[in-house]
């Protein structure tokens, strides 16, 4: 756990402090920015929690909190790298590069390494039409901290200058991963060059059904500007659509998804780039502290990352025990308590609504205890792709298929 650090006072003019360490072991990103806020209520200048929160929170789809959590940490130590590029990068996230140019060259003099802001900077520049530059900075990304989400930016950015060969290429070292973010960034690519039909066969070919939702985007592409381009397939914004599809939102390419833009009601302007007018001397924020103190007076509740949701389970009344078929559900957890089972399914679902809307836990009784159930699924490929989006989100569980005659019923006030 980290430790409360030195006064505000002590940081001004000194060297940067050190930057947040993780605990050992693996920490998502809900519990790391948990474990941050539970620093900072009781050390709200504590440096490295500001920094550790502030990546949390743009890990976690909320930009916004991000600025705020970086611009304590600025003020608490003006010297350091970290909250600039961090502010930069949230800034990126928000959609407004302009804005966040000068905080990576604040970054970049203050001694940061390139390539641990080379992709968020790229994207910026992506966003504002300057393609020639994005693809620099990418290339300086990849020997960064995430060189697969800075070789998935690099693959668009060709593809958004018209270069698909050199796009797939690009993305060829990721195929054989075969994980939905790439499978994902190939579909836009084949888009972006013009071919709606094969990105929708790619995608129906791992996420059935996906394609038709996303087929109007794809089709839309071609007629965007490059900067616009940009901003659809990494931030889901489409120009006079009246909206921002949160669902393509960073889910393409693993950058989360604005709440601002997921709502956004004007879409992208007409011209070639975006917030090309801001004043990038403007502060970053009118007040730091909005937002940040609501989550230090109470327990942390993250915004969950973007989850493209896949096969959903659909909601089917089990049949009675004597001619209930055989079916294919998913596991969450077992116990002999349904109450205690029906608490756990209520955090999960609090904590992950996007994964779990419409979906009813059940529970059956086997050898004396109870498994928690969702489900049930048309066959145990669909079963496997939905636990991928658990997995995703580190939420664990397995395929369990009920024999004939179990009989499987809806958990009583879930």
């Amino acid at each position: 756990m980290l430790v409360a650090g030195p006064a505000l006072a002590q940081y001004i003019d000194a060297a940067p402090p050190p930057l947040p360490t993780a605990p050992i072991g693996t920490e998502n990103v809900g519990d790391a920015l948990s474990r941050n806020v539970r620093i900072l209520a009781q050390s709200p200048r504590d440096y490295a929690a500001l920094v550790g929160a502030g990546r949390a929170a743009l890990a976690t789809g909320d930009p916004e909190a991000a600025v705020g959590f970086f611009g304590r940490a600025e003020d608490a130590s003006p010297k350091a790298s970290a909250p600039k590029a961090g502010l930069g990068a949230a800034l990126v996230a928000m959609g407004e590069p302009a804005r966040a140019l000068p905080k990576f060259d604040e970054a970049q003099r203050l001694g940061a390494p390139l390539s641990s802001f080379a992709a968020d900077r790229g994207l910026a520049r992506d966003l504002l039409g300057q393609q020639s530059l994005a693809q620099s900075d990418y290339r300086l990304a990849l020997i960064g901290p995430d060189g697969s989400e800075a070789r998935r930016r690099l693959a668009l950015s060709l593809a958004i200058s018209g270069d698909r060969v050199g796009a797939i290429a690009t993305l060829a070292p990721l195929l054989q991963r075969n994980d939905m973010a790439t499978i994902r960034t190939r579909a836009f690519i084949l888009a972006l060059g013009g071919d709606a039909d094969a990105a929708d066969r790619l995608l129906d070919s791992s996420m059935p059904g996906l394609s038709r939702s996303l087929d109007p985007f794809f089709r839309r592409l071609l007629s965007l500007s490059p900067a616009q381009k940009a901003a659809a397939v990494h931030l889901g914004v489409i120009p006079g659509s009246g909206v921002g599809n949160g669902a393509i939102a960073g889910s393409s390419v693993g950058l989360p998804a604005s709440p601002r833009l997921a709502q956004s009601q004007s879409g992208l302007p007409d011209g070639p780039s975006l917030s090309t007018t801001s004043d990038s001397t403007q502060p970053v924020t009118g007040d730091r502290l909005s937002g940040i103190e609501d989550i230090l007076r109470g327990p942390a509740k993250p915004a969950p990352p973007p989850v493209v949701i896949r096969p959903v389970p659909r909601t089917v009344t089990a049949a009675p025990a004597a001619i209930a078929p055989k079916r294919v559900w998913i596991q969450l957890a077992s116990g002999a308590s349904e109450t205690a089972l029906a608490g756990q399914f209520e955090r999960l679902a609090q904590r992950e609504p996007a994964i779990f809307a419409g979906i009813r836990p059940y529970v059956t009784n086997v050898d004396g205890r109870t498994k928690l159930l969702i489900g049930p699924f048309k066959s145990s490929e669909d079963s496997r792709i939905f636990l991928e989006n658990l997995a995703d989100v580190r939420i664990e569980g397995f395929s369990w298929i009920s024999p004939e005659g179990q009989v499987v019923r809806k958990l009583a006030n879930p």
